[in-house]
């Protein structure tokens, strides 16, 4: 019995670990998009006050890569702690209560992610179903970056279920590798105090 529970909570480690590193690895080969963003506006801006003839094109790829990027980047953001906080009262828990804050505000994380994920994929099943195209001279497909709206949503969500359970972990004083459950808020109790929760 004890050893199909250890062998289960391996497993359980191995997929978070799985999944942040995934998260992870998405993050370094999205951020490379910017450069991309950058190569295009160049592009428009050279072809627009250089040459005189402006691209039809390129200012609206850019917001299309920009589109992907910002939305498949949540997971990662997720996994290395960069969502931005509302550090006034929470910048100066300890890590103990951090955790047990993040525990009581998972629910609205849940609700926020879950109302993405659907209203995404209707989102999505409906540019893929029309084969969406952009309204301007151009006329782009619009379905690949609308397509990813519910992907990201889904990293999202794994990478928030992952953050609950190292949420859970700390409140218990177990230790929260970081390779698995991503970066941990750091602990700004002062040296020598106890943190309560």
């Amino acid at each position: 019995m004890r050893h199909c529970m250890l062998s289960g909570i391996q497993r359980m480690f191995q997929v978070a670990r799985a999944i942040t590193s995934f998260n992870r690895w998405i993050g370094r080969w999205v951020s490379l998009a910017v450069l991309i963003l950058f190569v295009f506006l160049l592009a428009d801006v050279v072809m627009r006050y250089v040459v005189g003839a402006p691209a039809i094109w390129t200012a609206e790829l850019a917001v299309l890569i920009f589109g992907g990027y910002a939305i498949l980047g949540g997971g990662y953001l997720l996994a290395e702690r960069g969502h931005v906080n509302v550090d006034i009262f929470y910048g100066s828990f300890s890590q103990k209560k951090k955790a047990l804050i993040d525990l009581l505000t998972w629910p609205l994380f849940i609700f926020f992610v879950g109302i993405l994920f659907w209203e995404g994929f209707k989102i999505a099943l409906e540019a893929i179903e029309d084969m969406e195209r952009s309204n301007s001279l151009w006329k782009p497909y619009l379905w690949p970056t609308k397509s990813l709206i519910p992907v990201a949503a889904a990293l999202l969500l794994l990478q928030g279920f992952v953050r609950l359970w190292g949420d859970i972990r700390i409140l218990m004083g177990l230790p929260v590798p970081e390779d698995v459950f991503g970066v941990q808020a750091p602990d700004e109790t002062p040296h020598g105090e106890e943190a309560e929760v």
